[in-house]
């Protein structure tokens, strides 16, 4: 899930998410692969976090550049994974007020998504393979 901020020269949100893919990732994603929009979302920072879905192919045929300066290791989880329910969980937040929340997390050996990124990734499973998550 690459992200950032949208710059100016950026149409929409669309446009930054493919631009940030390409800068992050090293891949040009073409718009016509793009599925849509999920809701937005507010992140801890209280920034608008506005995700987008696209078709990159076949995993295995794309070349991967990551730019070292934003991302540190790359991993992908097949879909048939993420619906797996020993791989899935939930960790619950206390605030100091004492407010409560729950959050999903997504588990693959010595990778943990959670946060922001398992929401979007949840959210995107509700859609895919609705009845099934």
């Amino acid at each position: 899930f690459p992200g950032g901020r949208r710059d100016p020269a950026d149409g929409d949100a669309v446009a930054t998410a493919l631009r940030e893919t390409r800068e992050e990732l090293g891949v040009a994603v073409a718009a016509a692969s793009v599925w849509g929009q999920l809701r937005t979302l507010p992140d801890r920072h209280g920034m608008t976090v506005a995700p987008v879905v696209a078709n990159l192919g076949q995993l295995e045929a794309l070349t991967l550049k990551p730019n070292p300066d934003e991302v540190e290791e790359v991993f992908t989880l097949p879909l048939a994974h993420l619906l797996l329910e020993e791989n899935q969980g939930y960790t619950h937040f206390r605030t100091a007020s004492g407010y409560g929340y729950t959050l999903p997390v997504f588990l693959n050996g010595p990778h943990k998504v959670w946060g922001l990124t398992a929401i979007i990734t949840e959210l995107t499973l509700e859609l895919l393979v609705p009845g099934r998550y």
